[in-house]
């Protein structure tokens, strides 16, 4: 039977609904190639947060995974829908030398007594730079491997043996790329992944060792605005590529999985406050899926119940590309975050000049999953904040020295908001950041 905690999606711009036993539901069905601007997000029941206790949180957390409720769905036994899970898991292991696990996180006295804190505040650390890939990305990326090996078992889908596999394809020269690879590996999957020429060499090499195929993809004098790793994206799955994307509305199921990142925050505090979370921004989808798992732990309010208030969301971009916080303003003009949909064209569109900055990971030049993130900064009083190079350099310096995390400068892009909102934070307040990429 289908499980009764995600019934399905509902797309945020036009309202269209999509059941959750509906296979390869990446998209709004209304989304065309001349129409872009749709984004799917989930139905879920309402339920109390609770982990099984397993430190695989895919299946720890299981019965709220949209994931599951499709295997549901299509037939697959909870014993069955456990196994694949672990089976998957292991093949990752393999591969990476291990599979997923809770990640840490605590307070780092060190880097509150640094930044002025009392005993009563100060800031906690997720380290993410442990995980699959050596950042967030792969939790993103999971549940959407999930769905394809599930619709391969149950038959829906149109290949008839893994020979025939369409490839997958992701835009990204980065974290996502080293955790869409690592994870095609596992599973024997054709990948090809679209790079810009400026893409870090030893990243392309770690590609190739995984057995990806590299795209180099220079600007056209024929491309519209926009970056053209993903305008080669989008060709390679017109042409029949599966979008294995972390941009929402290009694989809606990328949504699903990054929310057991604030699940596990949730959990780890049992019942803490927070009364801020400062999280790096580039595309958008972890800022969205972070304040989703937090919302679902209701942290604000103490507890685990569902539907509790979110700690104040700030989304951190650089002054080197910053559309999300251009975003939020020019919402402002049409009545705010919750009108923003109707006025996507308005409010959203690549910034024009990306320059150069440490954190390179996240000068996406448009923010795709910018609609839930400008709700979830509304709903919880937040703000976006824009950082200078200094705050990211410093950041960066203050953040490993303090923690002992191998964090890259995009890793520890959130500790800059913080930085630059210092003056603005009472030092009895409680402050999240995640340290999400090594640095390689």
């Amino acid at each position: 039977m289908p499980s009764a905690l995600v019934t399905g999606w509902v797309c945020g711009v036009c309202g269209a609904a999509v059941d959750i036993s509906v296979p390869f539901s990446w998209r709004c069905p209304n989304s065309t190639s001349a129409d872009r601007r749709h984004a799917l997000r989930l139905q879920q029941g309402a339920e109390p947060l609770r982990s099984s206790g397993e430190a695989n949180p895919f299946l720890g957390f299981r019965r709220f995974l949209a994931w599951d409720g499709f295997a549901a769905a299509v037939g697959l036994s909870d014993a069955d829908r456990a196994a694949l899970v672990a089976d998957l898991d292991a093949r990752v292991a393999a591969v990476q030398g291990h599979g997923f696990v809770t990640t840490p996180f605590a307070r780092s006295d060190a880097l509150s007594d640094a930044l002025g804190f009392t005993a009563e505040g100060g800031v906690w650390v997720k380290d993410e730079t442990h995980n699959v890939g050596g950042s967030h990305k792969a939790r993103h990326l999971f549940t959407i491997l999930l769905h394809l090996v599930t619709a391969e078992r149950a038959g829906l889908a149109p290949w008839s043996s893994a020979a025939e596999r369409p490839a997958l394809a992701i835009a990204s020269c980065g974290n996502a790329a080293i955790a869409a690879s690592t994870l095609a590996a596992a599973v024997g999957w054709p990948i090809r992944v679209f790079v810009p020429k400026s893409a870090n060499l030893h990243v392309t090499k770690r590609l190739g060792e995984l057995g990806a195929q590299v795209v180099e993809c220079p600007r056209l004098v024929s491309d519209p605005p926009g970056d053209p790793c993903v305008h080669r994206f989008r060709e390679a799955v017109a042409a029949g590529a599966v979008p294995f994307s972390v941009q929402g509305p290009e694989n809606a199921w990328c949504l699903d999985g990054g929310r057991t990142i604030g699940w596990e925050m949730a959990v780890q505090l049992s019942g803490l406050a927070l009364d801020r979370v400062f999280v790096q921004v580039g595309g958008g989808a972890f800022a969205a899926c972070l304040a989703d798992g937090l919302a679902m732990g209701g942290l604000a309010m103490g507890g685990l119940a569902m539907g509790g208030s979110l700690p104040r969301l700030h989304a951190v971009q650089t002054v080197s590309c910053a559309p999300l916080d251009r975003s939020w303003q020019r919402a402002q003009q049409f009545g705010g975050a919750t009108a923003a949909a109707q006025h996507w064209a308005e409010c959203m569109w690549p910034w024009e000049l990306v320059g150069d900055s440490a954190a390179d990971g996240i000068l996406d030049d448009e923010t795709y999953d910018w609609l839930p993130v400008l709700g979830a900064m509304s709903r919880s009083d937040g703000s976006p904040v824009v950082v200078a190079e200094a705050d990211v350099l410093r950041a960066n310096e203050l953040g490993c020295a303090s923690t002992g995390i191998d964090a890259s400068a995009t890793g520890t892009a959130g500790l800059a908001g913080l930085l630059r909102l210092h003056d603005a934070v009472q030092p009895d307040e409680r402050v999240a950041v995640v340290f999400s990429g090594i640095r390689r």
